[in-house]
């Protein structure tokens, strides 16, 4: 494959979590585009976090970029670019559901958006957890319910639940822990 190569780059809005850029381009044949670029700032961790039952706990909140409320697992941007996501993930759940993990381990790193977009997120299992409180930020609004695997998985395939990092974090918990969860029930 011939190389594209940037061949300038220009901030046209600086954001509070992503800064904004207009790319141009040089293709293969060697005529220019304008491609958008969302540089997002720190990175950002979340967390499947399964209780003693199985069940696992996700969080209901609104969200602008879709005009409605959605259901995911908890997450949020690292508080700086050399903030561990581990500690980020810990810090998420706890802030987010109220509860503190006993064990914690990595599912996978992805990607959220490659075509336009460098976001990263680190998603991690959580397990033994602790019940505590909930340290939402002033403008977090959110619910915290339970689900079945299983309730969540045919959410997922029904496109109730559509957010990229809880349908991989999900579906990653499902492919490494699915034959142990079905064995047990």
């Amino acid at each position: 494959m011939e190389q594209i190569k940037r061949i300038q780059r220009t901030l046209k809005y600086k954001g509070a979590i992503v800064d904004v850029y207009s790319d141009t381009m040089q293709l293969p044949d060697g005529t220019t585009a304008e491609w958008d670029f969302v540089a997002h700032r720190k990175g950002a961790a979340a967390v499947v976090p399964v209780t003693s039952e199985g069940e696992i706990l996700m969080v209901h909140q609104y969200r602008n970029a879709l005009d409605r409320e959605t259901i995911e697992i908890p997450a949020g941007a690292r508080d700086s670019l050399t903030e561990d996501t581990k500690v980020c993930a810990l810090r998420e759940l706890e802030e987010e559901t109220g509860y503190r993990a006993g064990k914690i381990e990595k599912l996978l790193s992805l990607k959220t958006t490659v075509a336009f977009c460098n976001e990263f997120i680190d998603v991690y299992l959580a397990t033994e957890l602790i019940p505590g409180k909930q340290n939402l930020d002033p403008e977090e609004f959110i619910d915290v319910h339970t689900y079945k695997l299983q309730e969540l998985l045919d959410m997922i395939y029904a496109g109730t639940i559509q957010d990229s990092k809880t349908v991989a974090g999900v579906l990653a918990y499902y492919g490494k822990y699915g034959n142990r969860i079905e064995e047990k029930e």
